[in-house]
Formats: structure tokens, sequence, C-alpha cells
């Protein structure tokens, strides 16, 4: 398992890219207002995306095509995956929705804009305090009479904060279900009660008929925990598996898998840091023995208490050698690799 850089991008795109689950998602929330004028059988996915570059680490987006009140339409979902809510939202959406337009303008040579509904989801600690209508940031924008107003920009969004949600107001079938979930406890949850939150979503995916798509949903998920939950320690990860050997068997193999890279990926970070925190101090203090200390810290790490005679060796090694062997400590497989420097 290669760690994720955007672990809630790539969880809400593989489970919403699915246009069942979609379908499932609006069928169970959109006001019936707009249920009434859209066709949810010919609903695609688009490929693009119209969110800042610097913003991509804060917000995902999916653009659906549909039909809206017989014509040519799009539902634009942002989500937003910070643990705080944006004060701006309603002005970012409203940058994307253009984009939106301009997209079609330019590649497409359009002479009408289609109808864009924007939907936005988020599942952070604060409560959501952002305005969700332009008008409500304008500085006096209600006290204009109906003959001003309609000179200047307004729209609203639908604000979905799933963080809110009770477990009976999560609804839908299982994958969508366990994506509003996992989304709505990955930051209000201590390690104790997330895994709570975990087994509750083994319930939901133990609902699958078929049993392979649970199983490949599971890994989604999980992969989407090991990156997300940074403070989950090896002893947190021991019981998890714990309980989903006895809860979701059929996962077993899957968690025992990841598990092993997410405790080894930390293995590798530890490591890396004593690497950069043993190199800084023999660079600051000059320090001969710093590097010393770091081979044989990061050595025995990896392979254990090490012999006292390749302990002896290393104290005689030079600079350059000890620094050959630091940098190439993720390659070695044994203490063998490493006896070719020491003799």
């Amino acid at each position: 398992m290669s760690m994720i850089s955007k672990p809630h991008d790539k969880f809400f795109k593989e489970t919403l890219s699915d246009p069942e689950t979609t379908k499932d998602f609006m069928l169970n929330y959109l006001p019936k207002e707009i249920l009434e004028i859209i066709d949810l059988d010919i609903i695609s996915t688009g490929k693009d995306s119209f969110i800042d570059k610097e913003l991509e680490e804060v917000f995902s987006d999916i653009l659906f095509k549909t039909t809206i009140n017989g014509e040519e339409g799009y539902i634009y979902f942002l989500f937003e995956h910070k643990s705080y809510a944006s004060k701006d939202a309603v002005f970012q959406l409203l940058k994307y929705i253009i984009n939106i337009w301009e997209a079609k303008l330019n590649k497409e040579n359009v002479r009408e804009l289609p109808v864009v509904i924007p939907i936005l989801i988020y599942h952070g600690k604060d409560s959501w305090k952002s305005k969700i209508r332009l008008g409500e940031m304008i500085n006096g924008y209600e006290l204009l009479s109906e003959q001003i107003k309609k000179y200047i920009p307004d729209y609203e969004y639908l604000l979905f904060n799933i963080s809110k949600y009770t477990d009976e107001e999560i609804k839908g079938e299982a994958q969508l279900r366990i994506m509003l979930t996992i989304f709505r406890d990955i930051f209000t949850k201590d390690v104790k009660e997330f895994q709570e939150s975990i087994i509750r979503a083994l319930e939901y995916l133990s609902e699958l008929d078929d049993k392979q798509t649970g199983i490949e949903y599971f890994e989604t998920m999980m992969r989407y925990i090991f990156n997300a939950r940074v403070d989950l320690t090896e002893k947190d990860v021991d019981k998890l598996i714990n309980k989903i050997e006895n809860n979701y068997p059929e996962g077993s193999e899957v968690v025992m898998t990841l598990a092993e890279r997410f405790v080894e990926k930390g293995m590798e970070k530890g490591m890396e840091k004593g690497m950069e925190k043993g190199m800084e101090k023999g660079m600051e203090k000059g320090e001969a023995n710093a590097l010393v200390k770091t081979s044989i810290k990061l050595l025995t790490k990896k392979f254990g208490i090490l012999p006292e005679d390749v302990k002896a060796k290393i104290l005689k090694l030079d600079n350059s050698t000890l620094e050959i062997i630091i940098e190439g400590i993720f390659e070695y497989k044994s203490l063998d690799d490493v006896k070719k420097y020491i003799v």
C-alpha cells in the first residue's frame, strides 16, 4: 500500500464515480423539486476538475451530466475535506460554476449556458457557519429593492453537513452509507469510537449480495482509513484487525496486508526522521559519531539487536561509508547486505 497524498479525494471519487451510488445519493438527499426535473437514468460522470490548483488539498469535485427540465444540465459536487469550515465557500463555488460555463463556451462553442446545480458536502469538526447564498455576502444586499437586486448576481447552493448526521439520517445502499458514515466520523471520533464506526460499516457491507464487490469496497475503505487517520498506532491497528476478523472474516486477508504495509510505512517514516535528525546533528555540531549512532539506530530498528562485532566495525567506518549505509537503509533485505560495507 503506497501512502495516498489526497486520501479524502480518492475515497470520495472512487465511491461517487459509480453511477448507481451517485443515483442513490440523489434519490435519498436531493429535494423533491429537483428530483422532479432531472433524469437520473442518463447520468454520466465528467473527467475534468474545476478546482484551483492551490486548493486541491482541501477540495474535491465531480461534475455529473444529465437532463434538467428537458435540457442538457449539470449537477456539481464540491467536497470540502478540511476539518474546519471555509468562510467563502459560496464564492468558491461560484468561481467553479463559471469555470464550467467557460469550458462549455471555449470547448464546445455553445451559445447558451447549461443549468448547473451546485452541491457542497462537508464533514469537518466545526459547525458550518458559512453563507449558502451569495447575496448574504454582499453588504446591504437585503436592503436593496427588487428593481436593484436584479442587477446583482445571487445564487444558493445545497449544503450537506454530514458531520451532523445521525445513523438514522444516513440513508441509501451499502456503499453510500459506508462512505457517509466513515466521512462523518473520520475527524470527529477518537480512535476507540472510530473503530465502532468501522464495525458499523462492515454491517452495511454484509448486506451486499455480491461478496466480491464487498471485499473490493472494503479494501477501498481501509486504504482510505489507514491514510487519513494518521493517529493510528500499531496497537490500534492490532485491535482493529481482531475486530474485523470477528465481524467481517471475508476481509481478514485484505486488512492484514494493508495493515502490514501501514506499519512498515510508519517505520520508514520513523527511520527517515531519525536519519534526518542524525545527519543534521552531525553537520551542525561536527560530531563524527553522529553518523555512527544513526547507522546503528536504523539498523537496529530494521534488523533487531546488532551483534557486538558488527557494532565494533561500524564504529571504525569513515563518514562516507556511514552515509552510504544510511542512504541504503530501505533497500537492505538482511544484515548480510550491510556487511559488505563493514568488512
